[in-house]
């Protein structure tokens, strides 16, 4: 009975030592936020979100800071977007868009959303958050 609860316990160890690294995820600051019409180019063909009426193209900016000393990858930015009216801009989503790759420091980022032609500017952006990894994280669905 020793005997197996020792080799058990080794194993654990063993496994323990082996076992893939933790990946935390580490909020970043968002700042700087801003938006601008898209460019013609840009915005061509673009439709409303959930139907296919006309919609405005939007870019939506800011900076990330990387507080921590490794670089995040996979970084996913969250908030909210209002017209004038007060009205969501994306009734049911929060999360807006994605970066890569955010070194440690300050970065910029640009986010491309389409908003229904029927929904008055000026946008109220509320709510802005991002948070990802420092490791490489495996989404469902893709294999790279």
């Amino acid at each position: 009975m020793a005997f197996r609860a020792i080799l058990t316990a080794f194993l654990i160890m063993c496994f323990g030592l082996i076992a893939a690294p933790a990946h935390a995820m580490i909020s970043l600051d968002v700042s700087n936020l801003a938006y601008e019409e898209c460019s013609a180019d840009y915005a061509k063909g673009i439709v409303a979100p959930g139907n296919l009426g006309k919609a405005t193209c939007y870019l939506v900016t800011g900076t990330l800071t990387n507080n921590s000393d490794k670089p995040i990858l996979n970084a996913d930015i969250f908030g909210r977007i209002y017209d004038k009216n007060n009205n969501p801009v994306m009734q049911n989503r929060g999360r807006l868009g994605g970066v890569d790759y955010v070194p440690p420091g300050e970065s910029n980022f640009e986010i491309r959303v389409s908003v229904a032609s029927n929904q008055p500017p000026p946008l109220k952006l509320k709510n802005f958050k991002a948070s990802g990894f420092v490791g490489k994280v495996r989404r469902q669905g893709r294999m790279d």
